[in-house]
């Protein structure tokens, strides 16, 4: 059987990203950070190591299907959880500036953890709500990419998302099964926060049965400052 490296590289060249031997090392403690933490916390019900690899590692990073990263500076993560997409995306994009945000603190002690026994430069957690921190200064359309795994119907989640995102920048979520209606319900509130969907792709998570779809939606013009609306509104009553 081959060794937990090569079934690392080998997965991910199936998404055509190469990883450096200091990015698979990376990787690997991650992997095992992940496995030691969730024994005394709930961070992910995905535990075995090829598994982790497809459904958390390999899925992060499909965003390359979507989205090049060239011209991308800043990247902020809205509900992060255990760090997907956005530790992948700092392991792969080291010179990125990463934003990870969650609503739970014990998940940041985890992914600061994770920051600090990885050497992560350029990277910050955010213990916090999404939409009370996209109403700061500092991190309201700040970003290029906001990206999101984060499970919330399209039209609450880009309320949450796009005020983070400057004008010209991208809000790409990770969307999992049937999509089509929830898009044709999304696009109004995306028109009223400034976003366009500029492009839908769906693909298969390779060696699963996993459908995936990434909303790559464009932001053409600043979020009026109402947005987002006080907690809890956004998900009762979508735009």
């Amino acid at each position: 059987m081959k060794n937990k490296e090569q079934r690392l590289i080998e997965n991910m060249k199936m998404i055509s990203v190469e990883l450096t031997d200091k990015q698979v090392s990376q990787f690997i403690k991650f992997y095992e950070m992940l496995v030691e933490w969730n024994k005394v916390m709930n961070l992910t019900g995905i535990t075995e190591y090829d598994e982790v690899v497809m459904k958390h590692f390999v899925d992060s990073l499909s965003i390359v299907k979507v989205n090049g990263f060239d011209n991308v500076t800043s990247i902020i993560d809205v509900g992060t959880g255990a760090g997907f997409p956005g530790i992948p995306l700092k392991i792969v994009f080291p010179e990125i500036k990463i934003t990870l945000l969650d609503s739970l603190n014990k998940r940041i002690k985890f992914l600061n953890a994770v920051i600090d026994e990885l050497e992560l430069e350029n990277i910050e957690t955010i213990h916090g709500r999404a939409e009370d921190f996209s109403k700061k200064e500092d991190y309201r359309e700040q970003y290029d990419l906001c990206v999101s795994r984060a499970v919330a119907n399209l039209a609450t989640l880009s309320e949450y998302c796009l005020p983070y995102v400057k004008v010209g920048g991208c809000f790409i979520p990770y969307k999992s099964g049937e999509i089509d209606e929830e898009l044709n319900n999304s696009k109004k509130a995306i028109q009223i926060l400034g976003g366009k969907i500029e492009e839908v792709v769906k693909f298969q998570l390779p060696d699963t049965d996993i459908g995936r779809s990434f909303v790559k939606i464009k932001k053409n013009k600043n979020t009026a400052k109402k947005y987002p609306r006080k907690a809890g509104l956004p998900a009762k009553e979508p735009l």
